[in-house]
């Protein structure tokens, strides 16, 4: 009988440690859903809040919450009020907990010291990290990073995959055997 109850607690721990360990290797990483002008630096982003404005911007359904009279109002775009707002050189700070547009006055006095900030802060788009190249809009979207093995050292080396466009005496892409002179160069 002992050796039962033995059995069933060994069991039991094991069951609660394999959870436990899932939960450990667990993480959530939207940085393809983040926008251009998102701050570098994070893996996750739940909202962005612009002091300067006193809006929010939701990442996974791409939506402006901003303070409409006494209602927040959720829109694909910022109203004609925001119309000289510069999201790229504005300051943003990340907020990962759910609706903290119902907690105003804390962000606000919190961060009113970024009025004005100025474009001091490093974003997306101007990143040379490749893990931002998965956000659409970011100059190097979608580029392809080979990874080659020189033998002498077995060491792996990132080279960028480029392709060749050469362009014709209008500016345009010519492709090879189109336009002027059909040689390659």
């Amino acid at each position: 009988m002992k050796k039962l109850v033995l059995i069933a607690a060994v069991l039991m721990i094991s069951l609660f440690g394999a959870d436990y360990a899932k939960a450990q290797v667990s993480l959530n990483i939207n940085i393809g859903s983040q926008p251009v002008w998102g701050p570098t630096g994070y893996d996750h982003v739940d909202y962005y809040y612009f002091p300067d404005i006193n809006a929010y911007y939701y990442v996974p359904s791409a939506q402006y919450i901003y303070l409409n009279g006494s209602q927040w109002v959720w829109t694909n775009n910022l109203p004609a009020r925001y119309g000289n707002f510069d999201l790229y050189r504005s300051y943003k700070v990340v907020i990962n907990k759910p609706r903290p547009y119902l907690q105003n006055n804390y962000y606000v006095t919190r961060y009113s010291r970024y009025k004005n900030y100025g474009g001091r802060q490093a974003i997306i788009r101007d990143s040379r990290e490749a893990k931002y190249y998965v956000v659409k809009g970011h100059p190097n979207y979608n580029t392809k990073q080979v990874t080659v093995v020189r033998p002498e050292r077995n060491q792996p080396q990132r080279v960028k995959v480029v392709k060749r466009v050469e362009r014709s005496h209008n500016g345009r892409p010519e492709r090879y055997g189109e336009g002027r002179g059909n040689e390659r160069h």
